[in-house]
């Protein structure tokens, strides 16, 4: 908690208040640092920002400054990896602030209260055609909604979510949770077409007259590796193994499931085939736990719920009475290699979970694009090589997560609102970050972090019950207290009551404190104890 410090205040009129200008070697000055979690957002939400007004109770101010940036905390607050938590200063105290979990509380609390965005702004009389309904397509559907652009979403599927939908489990994220925050999308007046796959991007943009056009389509086809297999043996692909879970016929995996490849998406299959009734669900990765590309907390929770994983090794051949595994070692540059050491692994069914692509047949014939790896080559303003035509999330060259989708779906309709107006989106310059270093945490007590519950194992194992759960209001609240402010100043009072030569003016709520340099001969009591690191010390001018 925050300690309040004896001050004594003068009369600026008395004869002890001096001008003391002349005295200084330095000056203090208020300044403004980029707290780390912002900075370390894919989505760029300002979360210390909507952090001060959870903290302060304000839950619906604080929802609304957060969907500034990202229109879908609810299902953010579910599925997001929390780069900003890596990045918080807290953790060099005890741990770092549930930046996700608070997200969570707000958007469930958004959902329970009904709140609705506000009117998009005028019409700017302008048509702006985005291909697919997933995280990127429905960010950069709100935000020019928002800025008044006509909007219209071909989705390919039966429903919208993309990959949110048909590549996160249930568990993860429930579906009325998904369908709440598209719908309140969609009430801006986005207009939705299903099943309404594009073949051609300059067709469909002449047919409908668009302006303009964002590409968002997901990562929906499967990788698949060369295995040898006989003619009774089934090969699955993780991707259809997943979507097939959205239909009323549950994929047939037998009771003993393998699962070939060591990112997210594998572990996904694997805890899926657990709730589908498998006894065994082993995972075959050819490195080792430190190398895989999954996420530890994930990876984690599949082996509390009974998935094995099988380190160092690779599949060789699907036959009839198993599989063929050949063991690995790493070699001194952390590449596995084969060891010609080989087992046999029974298994009804083998799901491939090696990576997806994008299906790029919609730019066929569109002239100016360049395709390396796979991806669309876009500019810094999201723009392919073809004016008009922009793109984002799974086809661009970026991290495939639901964070990152959403950012490229903001940062697109940023350019792409210029563009229509035939002008240029400038972003405005980043304040230097507020390193740890720069705070005096002094005031501040150990608080640890709230955990979020979680379901307990064997509901886990045998039904699609959502494993975590959020934090309720007490905890929710509490956790938002334990943010430092980061580089900015969160009126404490700390430099106006420390300050003993009444230099520091307060300007009143919100408008935070001014100095008198009339006054203050440059101690620099107040930069000592700001805990935030607010106020620097200068060089005096000459």
């Amino acid at each position: 908690m925050m300690r309040k410090p004896f001050a004594i205040t003068l009369d600026p009129g008395s004869s002890l208040a001096n001008h003391t200008g002349g005295w200084r070697t330095e000056r203090p000055v208020y300044v403004d640092r980029l707290p780390p979690c912002n900075h370390a957002c894919p989505a760029g939400e300002n979360i210390q920002g909507w952090l001060f007004h959870a903290e302060a109770g304000n839950y619906e101010a604080a929802w609304r400054q957060l969907t500034e940036d990202n229109p879908l905390p609810a299902v953010m607050g579910r599925v997001c990896y929390h780069p900003c938590e890596d990045a918080c200063n807290r953790a060099h105290l005890d741990s770092a602030v549930g930046i996700n979990s608070i997200e969570r509380f707000l958007g469930d609390e958004a959902i329970r209260r009904g709140w609705k965005f506000p009117p998009p702004a005028a019409s700017s009389g302008r048509r702006v055609l985005i291909v697919g309904a997933g995280p990127s397509g429905l960010s950069a559907a709100y935000h020019l909604a928002r800025g008044g652009h006509r909007v219209s979403i071909h989705e390919a599927g039966p429903v919208a979510g993309g990959m949110m939908r048909f590549g996160i489990p249930k568990y993860r994220l429930p579906r009325d949770v998904l369908d709440a925050e598209v719908e309140r999308i969609l009430s801006l007046g986005v207009e939705l077409k299903l099943d309404r796959k594009v073949d051609n991007i300059l067709d469909t943009m002449r047919q409908g007259s668009f302006d303009a056009a964002f590409l968002a389509v997901g990562a929906h086809i499967a990788k698949r590796a060369y295995i040898p297999a006989g003619a009774s043996s089934k090969i699955l692909d993780a991707v259809s193994v997943l979507r097939s879970m959205e239909g009323e016929d549950r994929p047939m995996l037998g009771r003993r499931v393998v699962v070939y490849g060591g990112g997210n998406t594998a572990i996904d299959v694997a805890r899926t085939a657990k709730r589908l009734g498998a006894t065994e669900a082993i995972i075959v990765y050819r490195r080792t736990r430190d190398r895989m590309p999954a996420h530890d907390f994930e990876v984690e929770e599949a082996l509390q719920e009974g998935v094995m994983i099988k380190w160092l090794s690779t599949i060789k051949q699907a036959g009839d009475a198993g599989l063929t595994v050949e063991k690995m070692r790493l070699d001194g540059k952390g590449f596995p290699q084969p060891t010609g050491e080989f087992e046999t692994l029974a298994a009804d069914s083998l799901v491939l979970a090696l990576g997806q692509d994008v299906d790029l047949s919609l730019l066929e014939r569109v002239p100016g694009l360049e395709v390396a790896d796979g991806v669309v080559q876009v500019g810094a303003d999201m723009m392919t090589g073809y004016a008009g035509i922009f793109a984002g999330g799974d086809m661009v060259p970026a991290e495939r997560t639901v964070t990152v989708a959403v950012g490229h779906g903001k940062k697109a309709a940023r350019h792409i609102d210029a563009w229509l107006r035939s002008a240029r989106y400038q972003k405005s310059e980043k304040h230097p970050v507020a390193e740890f270093d720069k705070l005096n945490p002094w005031y501040y007590s150990d608080a640890p972090k709230s955990l979020r519950p979680m379901l307990d194992i064997v509901r886990r194992q045998s039904t699609f019950d959502e494993v975590q759960g959020g934090l309720d209001e007490t905890s929710a609240l509490y956790e938002a207290r334990r943010c430092l402010s980061c580089g900015n100043c969160f009126e404490c009072d700390n430099c106006y009551g420390v300050c003993p030569d009444n230099a520091v003016i307060k300007l009143g709520p919100g408008n935070r404190f001014r100095f008198n340099y009339d006054y203050c001969k440059g101690c620099g009591l107040c930069a000592t104890e700001c805990p935030c690191g607010a106020i620097a010390m200068e060089p005096e001018q000459i």
